[in-house]
């Protein structure tokens, strides 16, 4: 999917699971969200209570894409 087609939104770590991140949004929704491949090479870590950049398909706003991450 091009960039320009992606939400991208801010929100915090609630729960993290083997594969899943349980993420709060800004807007009150909670979404499930996976680390984008740019982190996961990195080993990039996410904490509860991390603040994190996220990109949604326009089409399911249930799942997103971590692209970045705030340690506050």
């Amino acid at each position: 999917m091009p960039k320009e087609d992606c939400l991208e939104i801010e929100g915090v770590v609630t729960d993290i699971f083997k594969d899943d991140i349980k993420i709060k949004l800004i807007n009150g929704h909670i979404i499930t969200g996976y680390l984008a491949g740019k982190l996961r090479i990195n080993n990039i870590r996410v904490m509860v209570g991390d603040k994190v950049k996220v990109e949604m398909s326009p089409y399911d706003l249930t799942k997103g894409r971590i692209t970045w991450r705030d340690k506050n």
